[in-house]
């Protein structure tokens, strides 16, 4: 995919906590703005549509998890 823009929720000043998405009509991409050559995450359209609302309404499960990695 080449149509990467930067999430409307960067951050402050020049967006340094930021992840870039791209789609096409079937897939949706993320990445680290700060790297964008590393690890992309490619979901299905629906399934990256249930995934940010796993992040939206879950995120105490979440930030858990991460703490115990």
């Amino acid at each position: 995919m080449d149509n990467w823009r930067k999430s409307s929720h960067s951050g402050p000043d020049d967006g340094n906590e930021c992840v870039e998405i791209a789609n096409s009509p079937t897939h949706v991409s993320i990445r680290d703005s700060k790297t964008p050559s590393r690890a992309t995450l490619t979901f299905r359209t629906g399934a990256f549509a249930a995934f940010v609302e796993t992040v939206r309404t879950d995120t105490g499960h979440l930030h858990a998890a991460v703490e115990t990695n």
